[in-house]
């Protein structure tokens, strides 16, 4: 059996880190936008709230170390329909997290090639990661590893000159933002809205715990450890140095809202910063794109694994990829890019829902583990008030960003997630019953066309009984002694003539007169060649008169018409007579 190779501590951290790590490019100008001046204590809020969700998925993962995350946690404390809900929107978060980091990357890289298609890159850049994923994960931590530590040292770089500019130049812009009066009414309100949207900081956090068959033993709490870290300095650091360097009503605005860390570095260190950011960018953002497809890899195996999804998703390649998953996440991919036509922000929605959801599931799937399958052993425990703080800090960013209104007469969060959300869970719900729903199909079918069979049957049993009726119609022909090739012409004619497979072949021997030879060999010989016809050798001792072959008829129950004479050396059947109301061939 050929060994596999399980992912390091560091390769494990990179494929999930980049997805994590990548959210401080969006994160902190979208919680200025919401709590401004109080963003980085928003950030801090949702760094606690990762910290309690560390132990809950230590538990969990502890406990059951199988792919699928919350799916997996559900599947062994309720029933395979709860589970299979949090694996559609799981599978909806991985679909919302490729196509979107996808084109955020091609996004920044355009800032450096203005000419490049985004469409058209988006769909390369989506492929790309595809085909590295088919061989093998080895390979894609590779990449992973790449990007993930070029990702870590630009923004060293970026931060040594972020506090070599402050360090020359003070630090009055953040005490003005600081004293900056609220947009959001109430510090309250400010920092709730704020943390609903922070909470997208974290979406990546759930990915280790989908693919944590392929890690080293020990590995998976230190992937959770690791990406704490990095988002809990990162995040809460670069909002502070941005208030530091921009004025609040700068920073909400649309343009800093989309790049603000290309603003920050072409701020503190001219346009190579902002390009090295740029490309960081472009690379930690095909990271996300790579850690998608991992992701939904080790969840639809399981769901394969137990029979949700077809078998089919199961084979593997050489690499012992799963490639037939990849290629359909892909088409499915850049199917909902072409549909979107490129404003994948419409997708936010389906991205914040759902991962939000699959979080607040993990941590219900921590209560039903703690009840239902206490006897398990488990390397670490998540306390009851740590689970039940955390799932209700998932709730509350929920609601936050249901209640969040669209901008520009968007659709909301809602309906847009309900738009993909719906199709999907019917899809998993069909192939979960799908042998009840294949009974009900065959019983409708069986409804529909039971009046048709079985008027079908009944004349195919009419018609085969006249096609018996007919052929049971036995056809008499007197021979004289003929030879076997006219004895052979006869049945020739028979068999292209007349309707019947039965057949009586009559000499009729005057007193004393002996029968001719080799006649009953020859008629033998005749039975075995033809045997879809039988044949019935009669000798009978008379006159061969009409009044005999009358008799015979009524005998036999023979219409006259039906019986054919033949004399030796005459050539059958080319001249027919009628004489005596019997047709005579002579």
């Amino acid at each position: 059996m050929k060994k596999v190779n399980k992912l390091s501590e560091l390769a494990a951290t990179a494929i999930s880190g980049n997805d994590i790590s990548s959210s401080v490019l969006y994160v902190s100008a979208l919680s200025i936008a919401f709590a401004g001046q109080y963003a980085w204590i928003t950030l801090l809020i949702v760094s606690f709230v990762l910290f309690l969700f560390r132990k809950i998925y230590g538990e969990v993962v502890g406990a059951l170390p199988l792919n699928g995350g919350a799916y997996n946690a559900l599947l062994n404390t309720t029933s395979k329909r709860t589970a299979s809900f949090a694996a559609t929107l799981t599978l909806l978060s991985y679909m919302a997290t490729a196509v979107i980091s996808a084109n955020e990357a091609i996004h920044y890289l355009h800032h450096i090639v203005p000419p490049m298609p985004i469409i058209i890159a988006t769909i390369a850049l989506l492929s790309v990661f595809a085909f590295l994923v088919i061989g093998g994960i080895s390979e894609s931590a590779k990449v992973a590893i790449g990007i993930f530590i070029f990702h870590l040292g630009s923004l060293v770089i970026l931060v040594g000159f972020i506090v070599f500019y402050l360090f020359q130049n003070g630090i009055e812009t953040f005490i003005e933002n600081w004293n900056w009066p609220l947009e959001h009414g109430s510090i309250t309100n400010a920092i709730f809205l704020g943390f609903s949207a922070s909470m997208l900081g974290v979406s990546g956090f759930e990915s280790s715990a989908n693919f944590v068959e392929e890690q080293k033993k020990g590995v998976f709490p230190k992937t959770l450890k690791n990406m704490w870290i990095i988002v809990s300095v990162i995040n809460p650091l670069m909002a502070v140095f941005a208030l530091a360097l921009f004025a609040l009503p700068v920073l909400q605005s649309p343009d800093y809202q989309n790049t603000l860390l290309i603003e920050m570095g072409s701020h503190v260190g001219g346009e190579w910063i902002a390009d090295l950011i740029a490309v960081d960018a472009f690379l930690v953002l095909s990271g996300a794109v790579l850690t998608s497809f991992v992701g939904v890899t080790g969840l639809l195996e399981r769901l394969a694994l137990d029979r949700i999804m077809p078998p089919f998703f199961l084979k593997k390649n050489k690499k012992g990829s799963s490639y037939r998953i990849i290629i359909v996440f892909l088409i499915l991919s850049i199917s909902v890019l072409l549909f979107t036509k490129g404003e994948v922000q419409l997708l936010a929605g389906v991205y914040t829902i759902s991962f939000l959801s699959v979080m607040a599931l993990f941590g219900i799937g921590n209560i039903l583990l703690k009840v239902k399958r206490s006897e398990l052993p488990r390397p670490e425990r998540a306390s009851w008030l740590g689970v039940l703080v955390a799932i209700a800090a998932v709730i509350i960013a929920l609601v936050g960003n249901i209640s969040i209104p669209p901008k520009d007469n968007s659709p909301s969060n809602v309906s847009v997630f309900l738009y993909y959300f719906i199709p999907t869970i019917l899809f998993v719900m069909a192939m979960l019953n799908r042998t009840l729903l294949l009974k009900f199909v065959l019983i409708s079918i069986d409804y529909l066309f039971s009046p048709i069979r079985r008027f079908v049957i009944s004349s195919d049993r009419k018609i085969r009984e006249v096609i018996n009726k007919i052929n049971d119609q036995e056809f008499v022909f007197f021979t004289r002694g003929d030879n076997i090739a006219s004895l052979n012409k006869v049945m020739i004619y028979v068999g292209k003539n007349e309707h019947t497979k039965r057949i009586k072949i009559v000499t009729i021997l005057e007193k004393g007169e002996s029968l001719p030879p080799n006649l009953e060999m020859e008629i033998d010989f005749l039975d075995r060649e033809y045997p879809e016809i039988n044949i019935d050798f009669v000798k009978i001792e008379g006159e061969f008169t009409p009044k005999l072959i009358q008799e015979l008829s009524k005998k036999w129950n023979v219409p006259v018409n039906f019986m054919f004479i033949g004399s030796p050396g005459d050539k059958f059947p080319y001249r027919i007579e009628q004489l005596g109301g019997v047709r005579l061939i002579i």
